[in-house]
């Protein structure tokens, strides 16, 4: 099997699951529990803590979740109380359902447009912001396009305007995968732990230890009382050994997914396929469209050659075209024909000379210049 869908999830690393076997096997205890074996265990949670916030400004804290998901609607339903709140048209559908949620309440949410390449039009979004403006949040990478939003520039540009907003991120895409580091102005960023490596039902929301966080689960006052529900100190700790495997070669793996993306392209029979995702999109995701076609069987025929590819967000799979890139301003024919492919670290280049061999003979047999 070539996985060319890393976007949507990674396979996760052995090490790291094996690092974490102990907390399956031996020290499976409740972190919460006050005798000695609960309260060792604790202490072995609070040294990932540790470990993850090493990789963060010293003015963050971190609250563990069940997902990116749980971060991003933690995020959003804490601090969007009163004013206006603002996000944009190509935010993942955990952040964009969420205030679509707030809308139907009648709260004032606003929608910044996109360009054509699904980054943020930041100008636009600057409109937005007034003195009234109390929550602002702006994907860092488009799941979709791969675009990438300089969050920090635009979170200082935001607070220029109204230096009393809350300015969060939903960074699941670029965390573990580009090179950056937070800055003062971004107040809360979520991440999770199965984009890179770690395992489904793990994320965290990463926030400034100023903030009163409203909790978002009610119960047993786990992480400080802004999280309840016992702890998953087994994900936990492959969340942390992934983030450190990715982090500590974090260039490295940019550089070979890199290559392996332009490889991609310059085999692309460009004739047939279009490019959506620009120049300066993340290496990690590569957008395209049959235009005409359907993505989706496209999808289905590369399966047969054992290529798992998809056709945009695994979180949208039930609409019939990307919400995403329509607000980008693409027509019906190119939504039709759109397919994303995601790389990750692990994959050849072998890999992806054969799957653009196959997209293209694919492709040219729908449109009838192959025989079969």
């Amino acid at each position: 099997m070539i996985y060319l869908d890393n976007a949507a999830t990674t396979k996760p690393l052995l090490h790291a699951v094996e690092k974490a076997d102990k907390y399956l096997k031996e020290c499976f205890f409740n972190p919460s529990a006050m005798y000695k074996n609960g309260i060792e265990t604790k202490k072995e949670l609070e040294i990932y803590r540790s470990e993850i916030l090493r990789f963060f400004p010293s003015f963050y804290d971190i609250t563990f979740t069940s997902c990116g998901t749980e971060a991003d609607n933690t995020a959003i339903f804490s601090f969007c109380k009163r004013g206006n709140f603002i996000t944009s048209l190509g935010e993942h559908s955990a952040v964009f359902e969420c205030f679509n949620e707030l809308k139907k309440k009648g709260a004032d949410v606003r929608f910044a447009p996109l360009n054509n390449d699904g980054s943020v039009n930041t100008e636009e979004l600057l409109k937005l912001v007034d003195e009234k403006t109390s929550f602002v949040s702006i994907v860092h990478v488009n799941n979709e396009t791969g675009a990438i939003n300089d969050v920090n520039a635009i979170a200082t540009q935001v607070k220029k305007k109204n230096p009393s907003v809350i300015f969060h991120s939903d960074g699941i895409q670029a965390f573990g995968k580009i090179q950056y580091a937070l800055s003062d102005s971004v107040d809360l960023y979520s991440i999770s732990a199965h984009k890179i490596g770690g395992l489904k039902g793990t994320g965290a929301l990463i926030r400034k230890k100023k903030l009163n966080l409203n909790p978002y689960l009610i119960g047993g006052g786990q992480e400080g009382g802004l999280r309840s529900g016992t702890e998953n100190l087994f994900g936990i700790a492959v969340f942390a050994e992934a983030i450190k495997s990715h982090l500590n070669c974090i260039n490295e793996n940019y550089q070979k997914v890199l290559d392996l993306k332009q490889l991609f392209i310059e085999k692309l029979d460009k004739s047939l396929i279009k490019i959506i995702s620009s120049n300066q999109s993340s290496p990690y995701i590569l957008s395209l469209s049959a235009e005409g076609l359907r993505g989706e069987v496209i999808m289905h025929m590369l399966e047969d050659f054992g290529i798992i590819i998809g056709t945009g967000s695994a979180c949208s799979s039930k609409n019939p075209h990307s919400r995403i890139l329509k607000a980008c301003g693409y027509n019906a024919k190119t939504l039709d024909g759109m397919l994303r492919v995601s790389f990750n670290e692990s994959n050849t280049q072998e890999e992806i000379l054969f799957t653009v061999e196959k997209l293209n003979e694919c492709v040219k047999r729908l449109k009838g210049i192959m025989k079969r």
